[in-house]
């Protein structure tokens, strides 16, 4: 399974879901990570460009383009769990600490 999880620079969850720095993207085989990629999408700086729907489709592209399956976040707003719906991907919300930690847990 493809998830991602939004990173810090100490590798904790960012409680910030759509305005992220990073974001972490692994893939979970048998509960264990198998691979983990940092990127830098820069949700932070662009969430505030522009409309919340078009922030919403960088969002969804990212994802698509990712292969992701599942999210995994301290916290989602009411629009983005929406979308998220929308392209019936499986959200884990209350994420915290370890990022690594957080996606194996929410997975277990």
């Amino acid at each position: 399974m493809i998830v991602c999880v939004p990173v810090q620079p100490d590798g904790t969850v960012d409680p910030r879901w759509g305005r992220a720095q990073r974001i972490a993207v692994a893939e979970v085989t048998d509960g264990e990570i198998a691979r983990w990629d940092e990127v830098d999408v820069g949700w932070d700086h662009l969430h505030d460009e522009g409309s919340s729907a078009r922030h919403h489709a960088r969002v969804a592209r990212f994802l698509r383009e990712q292969n992701v399956e599942a999210v995994v976040a301290a916290h989602v707003g009411d629009g983005m769990v929406r979308m998220l719906d929308t392209m019936h991907l499986t959200l884990h919300v209350g994420a915290a600490g370890d990022a690594r930690a957080a996606v194996t847990a929410a997975l277990a």
